[in-house]
């Protein structure tokens, strides 16, 4: 059984259309997406995919870059059980940042914040040791451990002997801020 014509014009027409609805929808997901994007550039909250893993990611990555670090904490310490390893590898290296953050700037102001500090060095460097674990080329994750490492007191690292001091190139100060 041949199609007419008529048949076929009315065929290709809903085809044409349904396209051209798709194609619509797929713009403004593009547009959704830019604008999405040029917000978390700007450190502004986003106005569309407000509970997606990368909004809640990027709010909590600009409050601890705006010194709210315990909000931040919580906030990545709700993503940490959600995402692929690579997102969580990356939550871990910033709580660990954090962590790290919070003991430098408490190091050393006196004597009685000693195991404050050291509290906080060690969950530092338990949070890079868990980003290494998910991700184990994450190279920021490693300089930071070996950072936070040679910190740490009365922790010898395996392997490394009195003349050898693997913090002694680079200084203390940890790769990419949270």
């Amino acid at each position: 059984m041949a199609l007419s014509a008529k048949k076929w014009t009315l065929i290709l027409g809903v085809i044409a259309i349904a396209s051209a609805a798709v194609a619509a929808g797929e713009a403004y997901r593009i547009q959704q997406i830019k604008a999405f994007n040029a917000a978390i550039s700007k450190g502004d909250p986003p106005q569309t995919d407000k509970q997606s893993y990368e909004a809640k990611f990027a709010v909590a990555y600009w409050q601890a870059k705006n010194g709210k670090l315990q909000e931040a904490t919580l906030l990545f310490s709700q993503l940490n059980d959600q995402g692929t390893d690579t997102q969580r590898s990356a939550v871990q290296f910033n709580m660990g940042n954090i962590f790290f953050l919070r003991g430098l700037a408490i190091n050393g102001t006196n004597m009685t914040v000693r195991d404050q500090t050291e509290y906080l060095l060690t969950q530092a460097k338990t949070a890079y040791q868990q980003s290494l674990r998910l991700d184990n080329h994450f190279w920021d994750a490693r300089h930071n451990l070996d950072r936070v490492l040679t910190m740490l007191p009365a922790h010898p690292t395996p392997g490394v002997g009195d003349s050898d001091s693997p913090g002694l190139i680079m200084g203390n100060i940890p790769v990419g801020l949270p």
